[in-house]
């Protein structure tokens, strides 16, 4: 893979996801943190929505942020100009080409729907403005028409086109298969936004840069309009550690980014989820945890510490002998061989009467005549 360039869309298709709303300041937080990190760009809202969110993104724009800020706009004249009150240099758009698309919002008249894209480029240009164009839904688009389109954003001046999977429906294959039609046909570079309504977001995001996109969207957490978006924090992992490839983002932040998202969406992370997870560094049964205790790379892709996590060992149900004597010795506590064994069959028994794993106070509970290496308690 080439070079790869991280748009990050949290603060618009992210807010986007039902039942969330960010306020001023939490859209500022977030974007100063995000530029902290070295995340290389922002779509920073839909400054046509104006009020609050015009705010925000105003007050964004005049912050001096290294991150090159992006507003999402509609191929109509008045998006454009209210991107440009917000202060913003670089605009992105949205234009529908599937069938479906351009039946609903432009009565099926394909033509209508380039004078606008055009109309639109021409009007932004005229200001000195980027242009990214985003091809709504490309992924049910007829890839006749999909190639045309490309080609007439790129001829009128456009400096970046969106493939857009906007309804998640494809698989890494025919991901690959029509973002690289679209990358032999254009010399601007293809931008890639997934969708996770089967749980591909991700894959298919790096099946689009493996076939020659050189920029993707991302979402911290995955958070977006129904099943998310592709997560950043997967996104630059997995690009770091499966791809080599070098980012210049400090990953060693994710846990705190993604902490921060989660206080301003209201939304908890599944303890399972990929990367800033709870449960992404926790080891409970048995054979996991005595390999850990041993080397943490026997079930541990790469070191917790890099998205600025923390290795948990959780005492429950399918915990061994092994993983209970560490716990309690790292509070002072030694038992024999035949003592741990009935401290383990006690945690087993606790664990699944409280179906869940066990507190450290818990588990010295279940210490009989506690000894600790300093003494009697």
């Amino acid at each position: 893979m080439e070079q790869i360039h991280i748009n990050d869309t949290t603060l618009r298709d992210g807010e986007q996801a039902a039942g969330i709303v960010f306020s001023p300041e939490e859209k500022i937080s977030l974007a100063v943190l995000m530029d902290t990190m070295g995340i290389p760009e922002l779509e920073v809202g839909i400054p046509a929505m104006g009020g609050n969110e015009a705010q925000a993104i105003t007050t964004i724009a005049h912050l001096g942020l290294k991150t090159a800020l992006l507003g999402w706009n509609r191929a109509v004249r008045s998006d454009l100009e209210a991107s440009i009150a917000c202060g913003l240099t670089r605009v992105h758009i949205s234009i529908p080409v599937s069938e479906v698309q351009i039946k609903a919002k432009f009565q099926g008249n394909c033509n209508l729907v380039l004078q606008r894209l055009h109309n639109s480029i021409n009007f932004a240009l005229d200001h000195g403005l980027f242009v990214s164009v985003g091809a709504e839904d490309s992924s049910r688009a007829d890839e006749t028409f999909l190639l045309d389109v490309a080609g007439y954003a790129q001829d009128w001046g456009a400096s970046r086109f969106r493939f857009c999977d906007t309804v998640g429906i494809l698989n890494p294959a025919t991901t690959a298969q029509k973002v690289g039609k679209l990358v032999q046909g254009l010399s601007i570079p293809i931008e890639m936004h997934t969708h996770n309504d089967f749980g591909l977001a991700t894959a298919n995001a790096l099946a689009g840069l493996q076939a020659g996109a050189t920029s993707v969207n991302t979402t911290v957490n995955g958070l977006g309009e129904r099943a998310g978006n592709a997560a950043l924090e997967e996104m630059v992992m997995a690009l770091k550690q499966l791809y080599q490839v070098k980012l210049g983002i400090n990953t060693r932040r994710f846990r705190e980014l993604s902490q921060l998202v989660v206080t301003a969406s209201g939304c908890q992370l599944p303890p399972w989820k990929a990367i800033v997870g709870d449960n992404a560094f926790a080891h409970e049964s048995g054979i996991h945890a005595h390999g850990v205790l041993k080397n943490p790379q026997t079930y541990e892709p790469f070191s917790p510490e890099e998205i600025g996590g923390k290795r948990h060992l959780v005492v429950g149900k399918h915990s061994g002998r092994h993983l209970v004597s560490n716990v309690l010795g790292q509070h002072g506590v030694t038992l024999d061989r035949e003592e741990a064994q009935f401290v383990l069959e006690a945690v087993r028994n606790l664990s699944i009467q409280m179906k869940r794993s066990l507190t450290v106070d818990e588990l010295l509970d279940l210490v009989p005549n506690r000894r600790v290496s300093h003494g009697i308690v």
